[in-house]
């Protein structure tokens, strides 16, 4: 059995001792590969080290995050652009639109975003998308910039069933994480009409942590929760969703 966290932000614990604990936990979970999304220009050296600790298992993102793009975005896209050269990247992102925390920035938001999307059709590599608040939005953007090089994951995705055919039909995975164990959400019925060849699965730890530990930090080893809740949604046993998904991240991947 073999799962993927198709995005974590496992390298933020900057301890060796707890870094190398998490990532053993992982592994007695079968959470054997781990895409690590990128958020500014500090985060690229984590990634970087994490990566090179290990090789066979964490696999490197760049982008800039949404809730970044300050005045200055211009100079840091520039920055994660050139580092791009000299590495081995397996998606732009995590790059979108967030419009939760700061709507003042929604022009230069969606100027950073569409540049980013430029990167990922000439390099030939997916996008991995951050929507909060911001659907709409997101949306509209995508669809200027539909063509066939247009492929990726909207990350975390919570959107009803309407947002999740639109994602689908514009080439997208949906990134399904500790949301769909909360009760509330409603998530599971969206999924009741979504097949699985349309997903992956991921943890956004240390966010977001699924049901039983919701509330606390999160981890890539309670991926297994999430694969569990999605057992019971399709039916299945958890090492089918294990093959589905981890088959599903290596065709947007590459690897």
């Amino acid at each position: 059995m073999l799962f993927t966290d198709t995005h974590t932000h496992l390298y933020y614990e900057q301890d060796a001792e707890k870094q190398a604990q998490l990532m053993e936990r992982c592994f007695e979970n079968n959470v054997n590969r781990l895409f690590l999304p990128n958020v500014d220009v500090k985060s690229i050296a984590m990634i970087d080290d994490l990566v090179a600790k290990y090789p066979e298992n964490c696999f490197a993102m760049a982008g800039l995050h949404p809730c970044d793009v300050k005045e200055d975005y211009l100079a840091l896209l520039d920055e994660i652009y050139k580092s791009i050269a000299g590495r081995k990247i397996y998606a732009i992102g995590e790059i979108g639109i967030d419009l939760y925390w700061d709507k003042t920035t929604l022009e230069i938001q969606q100027d950073a975003f569409r540049k980013q999307i430029g990167w990922a059709k000439a390099l030939g590599l997916p996008i991995v998308i951050h929507c909060r608040e911001a659907f709409d939005e997101v949306f509209e953007l995508l669809e200027s910039e539909r063509d066939e090089k247009l492929r990726g994951i909207f990350h975390c995705f919570t959107g009803n069933l309407a947002q999740a055919k639109q994602a689908i039909d514009l080439n997208f995975y949906l990134g399904i994480g500790g949301v769909v164990t909360y009760k509330k959400a409603g998530l599971d019925l969206v999924l009741a009409d979504v097949p699985l060849t349309n997903l992956v699965l991921e943890t956004d730890s240390p966010y977001l942590a699924p049901v039983p530990f919701r509330g606390k930090p999160n981890e890539s080893s309670y991926l297994i929760y999430i694969a569990q809740k999605l057992s019971d949604i399709y039916s299945i046993s958890i090492e089918e969703i294990a093959a589905i998904t981890t088959g599903n991240s290596k065709k947007i991947f590459g690897v």
